[in-house]
């Protein structure tokens, strides 16, 4: 039970950035140490990315609820390989569509 807690904790950071962006005066962005690039359309571009978290985040802790039984549980593999698809969903998801759609 506290593995699915600590789980949900980090998975409502992720929603917590999503609202962090969606009310940023600058452009949110996803890569660490990366300067984000020159953006068309701020508001839209910041609600694309809140998006983007906050899903990630829900996501994120439903894919956490086979810890539920216990870290030892054979369910929690399910958690650890949905997080990598996730994330390189995500990835994709920023480079193919927000990305270019926003970029000036």
């Amino acid at each position: 039970m506290s593995a699915f807690l600590i789980w949900a904790a980090v998975g409502i950071l992720f929603i917590g950035l999503g609202i962090h962006c969606l009310f940023s005066k600058k452009p949110a962005g996803f890569w660490a140490n990366s300067k984000v690039f020159e953006v068309n359309d701020l508001k839209k571009y910041n609600r694309a990315m809140a998006k983007l978290w906050s899903a990630f985040g829900a996501v994120f802790i439903v894919l956490g609820i086979p810890l539920l039984p216990g870290q030892n549980n054979a369910m929690a593999i399910v958690s650890v390989l949905g997080i990598l698809v996730e994330s390189i969903a995500a990835m994709t998801l920023y480079s193919q569509v927000i990305e270019r759609k926003y970029r000036k």
